[in-house]
């Protein structure tokens, strides 16, 4: 939503416009649905970007909420994982064991995380942390996701997510992502576009002074824009789902390591059932734990117990800040020998990219300075939309929007240009269908509305004459 400061101008000083170009058209286009797009966007937009600030800085807010739970005097030793394990299930023996994450620093909790224990919801698990020096159980605590996120960065995440709404309230996010490098990048257009008409901010008033900031930050924010709108796409329902198997189709699937246990011992053994070999198997979680050290993975790392008789234990490190760790063994809970390896560094690229893009999206990758640089751009997309309703406010409105550029633009492009971006539009809206669904739905009444105004004799302008580099 970004563009430079240009003059307005009205039909009685025709010497005031810019000159006619052969790219006018196609600015006007773009500014046409920068406009547009802004208007009717914009309202799910400030709701994204608002509990995307919450959510960033919830990180930090999660570490002082929950601080006795996260936090122990360090102390001479840690006591072997199996007896912090057999304490948490001594205070919480209800469900059963899905992970464990051994503490990772010496001031930090051990994590035992529990599945199927009644009133936590299935996509969740109880997070029971036990002191790693004394045993004692600190506290139990509902997690969702791999990230470990507790109770108060769950409930924003699910506000930013899908607003409570569960799995429909997912469609307003993924429509404000599937917008907002549209709005972004026809904002750099106009910007550049008009850059040699820019004038200083210093000096001018009203309109002119709030389009000189809306053009400003737009241009300095716009790329971390298109950063969270392809990042946040990659995990929508619709666009998300065929970026999957885009991803799929060229080899580039985000891989895992095998659970089987293989080996003669496949299948024997006293394995039980999920989640309860932690201590009692032939091979205990110290053992395992060993196993995955020799292997080079160091903390923090989630150990996974066998699913079954026939299954090994998975051990994964979680660190998602960089550098990020990610690789994975999998380990035979009868003789203790590690069966599979996996190294991020042999993930396929865009496997990689992807779990980057995520982490930084999320606030993770770089840890402080990327929750403080994800709160700026928050606060950029709140001012630049409060100040592009200014605009359109300040610049008083001939209809309902103001018509920023007569309908019809679109037919003036010249063909070699226009057919190539309709093939692209066309793709794009495939994959990304609440971008392209609402853009054909724009085209269609922009057409019509303009048939009619047409055999009316109607002009769609007035007397009004606005530059194609001004925004709406």
């Amino acid at each position: 939503m970004s563009t430079a400061p240009t003059t307005l101008t009205d039909a009685s000083s025709p010497s005031d416009a810019p000159p006619p170009s052969r790219k006018a058209p196609l600015r006007a286009l773009v500014l046409r649905l920068h406009f547009y797009a802004g208007v009717l966007v914009a309202p799910f937009l400030l709701i994204a970007a608002l509990t995307g600030f919450l959510y960033a800085a919830s990180f930090q807010a999660e570490k002082i909420v929950y601080a006795h739970e996260l936090t122990v005097p360090v102390g001479d030793g840690k006591l072997p994982l199996s007896e912090q394990v057999a304490a948490a299930r001594k205070a919480h023996p209800e469900g059963a064991v899905s992970a464990v994450r051994p503490s990772p620093e010496a001031d930090a909790t051990t994590r035992v995380l529990l599945s199927g224990v009644p009133g936590v919801d299935e996509d969740r698990t109880l997070a029971v942390f036990v002191d790693p020096y004394t045993g004692k159980v600190r506290g139990a605590l509902e997690q969702y996701g791999s990230s470990g996120a507790l109770p108060l960065r769950t409930w924003i995440d699910g506000l930013h997510a899908n607003l409570q709404l569960g799995e429909s309230g997912r469609l307003y996010s993924e429509f404000a992502a599937s917008w907002l490098w549209v709005i972004a990048g026809g904002g750099l257009v106009l910007w550049f576009g008009r850059r040699r008409a820019q004038r200083k901010v210093r000096g001018v008033s009203g309109r002119r002074r709030t389009l000189g900031l809306h053009g400003t930050v737009g241009v300095w924010a716009a790329a971390g824009f298109i950063f969270l709108s392809a990042t946040g796409l990659t995990w929508s329902t619709y666009a998300g789902a065929n970026i999957d198997v885009l991803r799929t189709s060229l080899g580039q699937a985000t891989p895992s390591v095998s659970a089987a246990a293989g080996g003669e011992h496949a299948g024997h053994g006293d394995a039980p059932g999920a989640g309860e070999q932690t201590g009692g198997g032939v091979v205990g979680i110290d053992e395992i734990l060993a196993a995955a050290r020799a292997k080079g993975l160091g903390d923090p790392v989630e150990i996974v117990p066998p699913a079954d008789a026939s299954s090994a234990y998975v051990v994964k490190q979680v660190q998602r800040s960089w550098p990020e760790k990610q690789d994975s063994v999998s380990v035979d809970p009868a003789t203790g020998r590690v069966t599979d390896e996996l190294r991020f560094a042999d993930y396929p690229f865009l496997a990689k990219l992807t779990r980057w893009g995520i982490d930084a999206h999320t606030g993770l990758l770089f840890g402080l300075v990327n929750q403080i640089v994800l709160m700026a751009l928050a606060l950029s997309l709140v001012l630049l939309i409060l100040w592009g309703y200014r605009m359109w406010w300040q610049r008083g409105r001939a209809s309902a929007f103001g018509r920023p550029v007569p309908r019809g633009s679109w037919q003036q492009i010249p063909a070699q240009i226009l057919v190539p971006l309709m093939a692209a539009v066309a793709v794009l809206g495939y994959f990304v269908p609440l971008l392209g669904i609402p853009l054909a739905v724009f085209v269609a009444v922009d057409v019509v509305l303009g048939e009619i105004a047409y055999r009316r004799g109607k002009r769609s302008y007035g007397a009004r004459v606005v530059g194609p580099g001004e925004s709406g």
